[in-house]
């Protein structure tokens, strides 16, 4: 469910395979990202699956990465919508 309206809100020109949109990878990481640490959570000695995170948050890391380079706007835009970053109080 989330996933189909996350695709209509970063859905550019018209075009249906979304797929491939650094935006769209960094939602799909997040989701999984999310997966696995409530799984952790319960099984914490489950260190393939740490591992498997820990892959993720750097390959998520590097997309986030080249988008703050490419595209700042877009870049917070995404953070904001997916509270990857917590805001400082000033």
């Amino acid at each position: 469910m989330e996933k189909n309206s996350f695709i209509s809100v970063i859905s550019k020109k018209g075009n249906n395979k979304n797929s491939g949109f650094t935006e769209f990878q960094v939602f799909s990481f997040t989701t999984k990202i999310n997966k696995l640490t409530s799984h952790l959570k319960l099984h914490k000695k489950d260190f393939s699956s740490r591992r498997g995170l820990q892959k993720i948050l750097g390959k998520r890391q590097r997309l986030l990465a080249y988008l703050s380079k490419k595209n700042r706007e877009c870049y917070k835009k995404l953070i904001d919508e997916l509270n990857i970053r917590e805001k400082k109080i000033l």
